[in-house]
């Protein structure tokens, strides 16, 4: 498991290697005795990777489609079971340590990350299943509000460990969905299913188009033959509750009450881009009828771009990409300067053949397909230009496509 890129850019090229899988966990094993005490043998070992979606953006709680897949960095998790109801959670990445019991689980804002896991717990046992006492330390190296799903990674940790130390019986579908109505419940983050199921089900080398209406799914393997995956974080902080992330939904709903009127459709994924156009009329708000637009032409785009990648038309993918963004920024407003910034700069490096923004947006992330000889000059040449232009210095990441969450 590995990933390669430049991190801090600030003039000055830092190439970086996340290590292997053998080297994480010797830290982190490390580190948890340190914490905890007892023998390195008693202690499992989990890992769930973060995501990037490639193309279908804010069409998951309007039931589209999308096209993600699980990166080869993510959130790594050692636990030990305990023989009482007590549950201590640490972390490498936070220095805020929490202990609670089993039996008297409940959000409190001072427990601050440990509520994620805490979610997962909680809901677990709403199921039925009989979760006892353990000690868990997570190490992560996802970067934390950067739109690559560190919550869900964390959430699916959570369900494998859950799963391995109490013997319960839940396939990695119904992880999937328990691990989102923990964030949507618990959390009070109204978010759709596509960052826990990329996560939970994600398969090397390759993106899953996922209906998330229906839950079907098809592996759409990613052959890039020359190109690679560059993920470029903005490092403008956002969390998808400080957005405007709940307004967009609701101003979906608004788009469909007005189609409703005329048409049977509980989403706008019901309708395609033709019956769209022949009925778009009855939305008489112009800001929801440019939501409603993109939502219903990013479906489409992402079906269409799949069907590129199945046939190896990586240009005609990064067309795609392209006029995502643009979609993004104009009709459904999410991007702003930063990631529109990384987006045009990496537009105009030559052997770039797609760009976007790429997670909830306000900050975050973009995801570009770049030609392997030409990344040096991307990560020079954006970095510097998005600097200038913003005062901010991105991070580079060179993506590889993992699987999902499991025991390792």
């Amino acid at each position: 498991m590995k990933v390669e890129g430049i991190i801090k850019y600030n003039g000055i090229k830092k190439r970086f290697s996340i290590g292997g899988i053998d080297l994480d966990i010797k830290q982190l094993l490390k580190r948890f005795t340190e914490i905890y005490g007892g023998d390195e043998k008693d202690v499992r070992k989990f890992f769930a990777p973060g995501r990037v979606n490639l193309i279908g953006e804010h069409t998951d709680y309007n039931k589209g489609f999308v096209f993600p897949c699980a990166l080869s960095f993510g959130t790594f998790a050692a636990a030990r079971k305990r023989k009482d109801n007590v549950i201590k959670f640490a972390s490498t990445n936070f220095d805020l340590q929490v202990t609670v019991s089993s039996d008297d689980i409940y959000y409190a804002k001072e427990d601050d990350w440990a509520n994620y896991p805490k979610g997962v717990i909680k809901e677990f046992k709403n199921m039925g299943f009989e979760i006892g006492g353990f000690e868990v330390l997570y190490d992560g190296n996802i970067p934390n509000g950067a739109g690559l799903s560190s919550s869900a990674s964390i959430e699916l940790a959570t369900s494998v460990l859950l799963k391995g130390l109490f013997d319960c019986n839940i396939d990695m579908v119904d992880m999937v969905k328990l691990s989102q109505k923990a964030e949507n419940k618990f959390i009070g983050v109204n978010c759709g299913i596509m960052d826990q199921f990329s996560i939970g089900m994600g398969k090397k080398d390759n993106a899953i188009l996922l209906n998330c209406k229906t839950l079907d799914y098809d592996y759409v393997p990613v052959v890039l033959d020359g190109y690679k995956i560059v993920i470029a974080n903005t490092n403008k902080r956002r969390g998808l509750q400080d957005s405007k992330y709940n307004e967009r939904r609701s101003q979906c709903e608004e788009a469909v009450s007005c189609l409703k009127k005329e048409l049977d459709i509980e989403y706008l994924a019901d309708i395609d881009s033709k019956t769209f156009e022949d009925y778009k009329y009855l939305i008489d708000d112009e800001v929801v009828l440019k939501r409603a637009t993109h939502v219903v032409y990013e479906i489409k785009r992402t079906l269409d771009a799949a069907e590129k990648l199945k046939c190896g038309d990586l240009e005609a993918f990064g067309k795609l990409m392209n006029e995502s963004h643009e979609s993004l920024k104009d009709l459904y407003e999410v991007t702003g300067i930063e990631l529109d910034t990384l987006v045009d700069e990496a537009q105009k490096i030559k052997g770039v053949v797609g760009s976007r923004m790429t997670g909830a947006g306000f900050g975050g992330c973009s995801v570009s397909i770049v030609k392997e000889d030409a990344i040096d000059e991307f990560i020079k040449t954006v970095g510097e230009n998005y600097n200038k232009k913003t005062g901010l210095c991105a991070d580079f990441y060179i993506a590889e496509i993992g699987d999902g969450a499991k025991e390792i």
